[in-house]
């Protein structure tokens, strides 16, 4: 059973983090090469679409995690699982606190109704995102040298 944890919890946080790097080095680059209006009118579609996804994966990742952990805290690699849980934490709360509240504004905006700063906010979003791929890659690659 533990077996099937670990293989389940690993698929699910890596196929979240290549969704977020997808996000981050392509889908963003593509969006933002589009003509003004277009570029804010695909960023908000993306942000209502990930927006109502990606907590669900995050904190299904965070709780999977958890899981494993406390499931497997006698198996080798159990301190590995323990800080990658940890990453996850952290990577909810960055969500939470820094990304989810620009991405909320961002949701709603349109070119008619957008503020004149909506692309210094998209960069800071962009920026904050870059440290939450670096955080979830982390705890992906503890969570695959725990397997081994």
């Amino acid at each position: 059973m533990l077996n099937a944890l670990e293989v389940v919890t690993t698929v699910v946080v890596g196929l979240m983090v290549g969704v977020e790097l997808s996000v981050a080095f392509i889908m963003n680059r593509i969006l933002n090469a589009l003509p003004e209006d277009s570029s804010q009118l695909g960023h908000a579609h993306g942000g209502r679409m990930l927006g109502t996804l990606m907590p669900f994966w995050y904190i299904g990742s965070l709780v999977l995690s958890a899981i494993w952990a406390v499931a497997g805290r006698h198996q080798d690699g159990a301190g590995l699982v323990v800080v990658a849980a940890g990453l996850l934490i952290l990577s909810v709360v960055m969500s939470v606190l820094l990304l989810v509240p620009i991405n909320n504004r961002n949701r709603t905006w349109t070119p008619e109704n957008r503020p004149a700063d909506w692309k210094q906010q998209l960069h800071r979003w962009e920026r904050l995102h870059y440290v939450r791929v670096a955080v979830i890659v982390a705890a992906f690659t503890l969570l695959v040298t725990a397997l081994t």
